[in-house]
């Protein structure tokens, strides 16, 4: 009862927090919603022992969670629409500046997220800038505010609230840009982008195109040197997400860090050289929303361990969706990489080990039953949210998962490990590229093959809103139906004489016992 309570005031949270981003309430409605909690709390109060009771306290509790996410999504508001830059709108200015986040190269520009006073400016550069991460810049260009545009799928892609999510209100595009000094940011956050570069350099001296694109994707997150062509294959096919940092490679990552610390630390300052590791590696990597609810539900998980606790993963991915959207309201209704990975998590969780007792023993010699089951359960969970922001969905997402998933955590090791030997010597680093290499371009390979078949992606014209809640209403009741039938089953035994037999555990229950080992349950 508890737990599930907990799971209901995170969710009046959330719905608080989407109310005001889209209604913005003012602040006597959400003091109005305060004044009815604790009323129904001090009713509650002098009636403990009525049998309404329950309910009054439960109602009480809800309207203080939705009343408190109204209320820290309009403190987020009042960061927005104070700044002195709406009076130089579509005017050519002249700023200085710090970049504070690691540039972001695209195929041909560079974006730099520049703070100018209080205002934090997405600044559009040339491809080829020489602009790194706390260097004091001098940018001239016209102050714009960013606008909705129509994709080539028809899709409105909500340009302003993506930026809001991201803390920027104004864009400077086509801007000119001069470095007068660096050294202007966080020496921890320099030296690991620093770090970052020349791993990525080793990697680049071993390894060619695509196949150094591809790796540095796979462990970085960095994607731009795969070309558009390759990148688009990884589109159609339905595993861009490899090379954008999922969830499952962060949890490769966090398991490979565990498993050398635990050669080398005791228990307490293993959990600490952990979660420091993790912190680390979400800012070398960039906090994506992926990402950071990655990091932060493998730090709840070493938390448990170390101290002995059950880790449920629902609970662990409602807890971090909440403290994610605490810090940054924009996050839930405006990013998309947010939503994806919550419902992609929340798919292996609660659809995944329906679809395990109907998944055939034949996959499961072939070594691929988890596999399949975490993909079908993904796609599922994501599906409305595909249609509706993409409109295009692949038809062999299933199946180029099957067969490039289980390859993706050696191609990640060989890949970090040509790079590192290579800092120190190409020659030693030789072997470790020769299998990065092949692995790399098996994957590829896959890739592009399966993009050239017809059909392999399907484009859905028009899927609306309310479709996506039509869409996600059916697939709850899928599963409360898959639930009442299990049920019913087990109620229906009575009077049968039983054997006992040893049953196979469940996914989610494997994930909760294993923890990073297992790291197929987290997307």
């Amino acid at each position: 009862m508890i737990v599930y309570r907990f799971h209901i005031l995170l969710c009046a949270f959330a719905a608080g927090v989407a109310m005001q981003t889209v209604f913005r309430f003012t602040f006597p409605v959400i003091a109005w919603m305060f004044v009815i909690a604790f009323g129904l709390m001090l009713v509650w109060s002098k009636n403990n022992r009525d049998i309404s009771a329950p309910t009054v306290f439960s109602i009480s509790l809800l309207c203080l969670c939705v009343g408190f996410g109204l209320l820290k999504t309009e403190f987020a508001w009042q960061q927005f629409n104070h700044s002195p830059l709406e009076a130089v709108i579509e005017e050519p200015v002249a700023l200085t500046g710090v970049v504070i986040r690691e540039p972001e190269a695209r195929e041909n520009s560079t974006h730099l997220y520049v703070q100018v006073d209080d205002d934090l400016l997405l600044v559009t550069t040339d491809r080829h800038a020489k602009v790194r991460y706390g260097d004091e810049v001098f940018v001239e260009g016209t102050v714009e505010r960013p606008e909705a545009f129509t994709t080539d799928l028809g899709r409105e892609f909500n340009y302003p609230g993506y930026l809001l999510a991201r803390g920027v209100e104004y864009t400077i595009s086509f801007a000119q840009v001069e470095t007068l000094s660096g050294g202007n940011g966080s020496t921890v956050i320099a030296f690991l982008l620093a770090q970052k570069q020349r791993l990525i350099a080793g990697i680049e001296s071993v390894l060619i195109e695509p196949q150094a694109g591809l790796g540095e994707g796979l462990l970085l997150g960095v994607k731009q040197a795969l070309g558009e062509d390759l990148e688009n294959a990884f589109r159609t096919t339905g595993i861009i997400h490899i090379v954008v940092l999922s969830g499952y490679n962060v949890m490769l990552v966090v398991a490979f860090v565990m498993f050398v610390l635990s050669f080398l630390l005791p228990r307490t300052a293993r959990l600490v050289a952990g979660i420091l590791s993790i912190v680390a590696f979400a800012l070398i990597v960039g906090l994506s929303a992926t990402v950071v609810r990655a990091c932060v539900m493998a730090s709840i998980l070493l938390i448990a361990q170390a101290y002995g606790r059950t880790y449920d993963i629902l609970r662990a991915l409602l807890l971090a969706a909440a403290i994610m959207i605490f810090i940054n309201p924009f996050l839930l209704l405006y990013d998309i990489g947010f939503q994806f990975s919550f419902m992609a998590t929340l798919g292996l969780v609660l659809i995944a080990p329906k679809f395990e007792s109907l998944v055939t023993e034949g996959f499961k010699h072939i070594g691929i039953k988890e596999f399949f089951i975490a993909t079908v359960a993904t796609q599922i969970a994501v599906l409305p949210l595909l249609l509706y922001y993409i409109g295009e969905v692949s038809l062999i997402a299933v199946v180029v998962n099957v067969l490039v998933l289980p390859v993706v955590p050696m191609a990640m090791l060989v890949t970090f490990l040509a790079g590192v030997v290579a800092l120190f010597s190409t020659t030693f680093a030789i072997p470790f590229a020769f299998v990065a290499h092949c692995v790399l371009t098996y994957i590829t390979t896959l890739a592009t093959y399966f993009a050239a078949i017809p059909f392999a992606s399907v484009s859905i014209t028009s899927f609306t809103l309310p479709w996506v809640f039509i869409l996600y209403g059916v697939i709850a009741g899928v599963l409360l139906w898959f639930n009442n039938k299990s049920s019913h089953t087990h109620s229906s035994i009575v009077g049968w004489t039983i054997e006992e037999e040893k049953e196979p555990v469940p996914m989610a229950q494997r994930q909760q016992d294993t923890g990073p080992t297992q790291p197929l349950m987290v997307r």
